[in-house]
């Protein structure tokens, strides 16, 4: 709770601190530079694409995703401050995993021509192949299996090998043949979030505040009694029975939040934003103090404090007709003895919630969730270059490529936050403009552990 009342006091100072100007003028902070505001396209308009991905937890994925602009015209006063006036977003996608999901989203900026802005976000999805290897920064150790933890591996693909034999039951092998299922869990979730964010002074500042509730369920892989060989007499036996990690941590008291439940969160920030053009910066920094505030006093089955700070620098490199260099570091906490596992899977910001630690939006060469515990930092670093741009119709694309490095570490403790034991990641990646708003990414992440393939809509931060 203290967490919470830190966050809120500084709010509050930001808001007597920073004086307010007129009207109009604080829309200066955030106008689109003139070569990006030529091409910027009037009216309302679709964008939308069949959704072929790849990921390396939930496997090949299709569906479809669309997002509708509301930009105005070219007259309107704010139509050169603004990526757009309003902004649809619906996303429905299924995965050879099983895994299924349904997104709607909708952005205001600068509602009505005003200082505020409001957000309403709601998600249903169902992904049976959810990792967990631990929650705290023993997983920073090597991959072993839970029936054998003095085995480890250097990859995962050797790692994933030893977990298909076993599924497999090979003679002689008495270990647990459903150790292949030990790190995978189920997770079902409905969503609905509502923001809203206030400009303060000349723009730069804000002020945000939110509520979330959310309604989840879990279900582990428990393995039954299955026939296997005693490797003395060759004769058969039972195998003990299966089990998962998750579910063992659970039993013996390590970690909460297996049973599910309703978890009701309320959400406030501190932003600094100067950003030129938010879904692709040229320039500028984004600064945030985010938390998470979650407890019985609002209706919630669980109770934690979560804590996460970042920063984000934008720069134009004179190089090519647009090359722009990027980079962010965070750090977060969570407070609270008996905060629920799921809660160590991500950190929230107002830009969009960061898997902690691993996947497409922290370490780009290891599987989401591969790092977790309470404390964490991590650092991203890109060189965003453009090669080309063209038009078809009226619709305006862009060719770049990103070479990219990643760096991050996690601990029990914020005490303990320091520069060893970190884990790297480097590749490079494609990315596709459409109308400026859209971005398309197509990333491949390497590490010692792991090499990854990663598609999504949207710069990675």
């Amino acid at each position: 709770m203290m967490r919470f009342q830190i966050i809120l006091a500084g709010v509050l100072t930001a808001t007597q601190s920073l004086a307010q100007t007129d009207s109009t003028s604080f829309f200066e902070a955030r106008k689109i530079s003139e070569s990006d505001l030529a091409k910027k396209r009037e009216g309302t308009f679709l964008t939308g694409l069949p959704d072929f991905s790849s990921d390396p937890v939930t496997g090949f994925g299709f569906g479809a995703r669309t997002n509708i602009f509301w930009n105005g015209k070219r007259d309107d006063r704010l139509f050169g401050y603004t990526p757009y006036f309003y902004k649809l977003k619906a996303n429905v996608s299924y995965y050879s995993t099983n895994a299924r999901e349904l997104a709607l989203s909708l952005d205001a900026p600068y509602f009505k021509g005003s200082r505020w802005r409001l957000k309403v976000d709601f998600k249903a999805q169902q992904n049976p192949a959810n990792l967990y290897f631990g929650s705290t920064e023993k997983t920073l150790g090597p991959l072993h299996l839970p029936s054998d933890p003095a085995a480890t591996f250097s990859s995962f693909e050797s790692y994933d090998r030893a977990r298909k034999l076993l599924r497999e039951g090979e003679p002689g092998e008495a270990n647990l043949v459903t150790d292949a299922l030990s790190n995978r869990f189920r997770e079902t979730e409905f969503m609905l979030n509502l923001k809203a964010d206030y400009a303060l002074g000349n723009g730069k500042w804000r002020v945000m505040g939110g509520y979330e509730i959310q309604n989840l369920r879990y279900k582990t892989f428990e393995g039954t009694k299955a026939d296997a060989l005693d490797p003395a007499t060759g004769n058969k036996t039972e195998a003990p029975n299966g089990f998962s990690l998750l579910r063992r941590d659970f039993e013996q008291g390590l970690v909460s939040g297996l049973t599910g439940g309703w978890v009701s969160i309320f959400q406030t920030a501190l932003i600094f934003d100067t950003r030129d053009f938010e879904p692709d910066p040229t320039k500028g920094a984004y600064f945030e103090i985010a938390n998470e505030f979650s407890g019985p006093v609002i209706g919630s089955q669980f109770e934690f404090d979560k804590l996460f700070i970042q920063g984000r620098v934008f720069k134009k490199l004179p190089v090519g007709p647009r090359t722009v260099f990027a980079a962010r570091i965070g750090v977060g906490n969570i407070f609270g003895s008996n905060a629920p596992f799921f809660e160590f899977q991500d950190q929230w910001s107002p830009e969009g919630s960061v898997n902690a630690m691993g996947g497409r939006h922290s370490l780009r060469g290891y599987r989401a969730n591969r790092f977790l515990a309470r404390s964490l930092w991590f650092s991203n670093w890109e060189l965003r270059a453009r090669l080309a741009e063209f038009a078809v119709s009226r619709q305006r694309f862009s060719i770049g490529i990103t070479p990219f490095f990643d760096a991050g570490t996690v601990r029990d403790k914020w005490q303990d936050l320091d520069f060893k034991n970190v884990r790297y990641s480097y590749g490079g990646g494609l990315r596709i403009g459409w109308n400026q708003s859209t971005v398309l990414c197509f990333d491949y992440g390497l590490s010692k552990e792991d090499k990854l393939f990663f598609f999504g809509i949207g710069q990675t931060f």
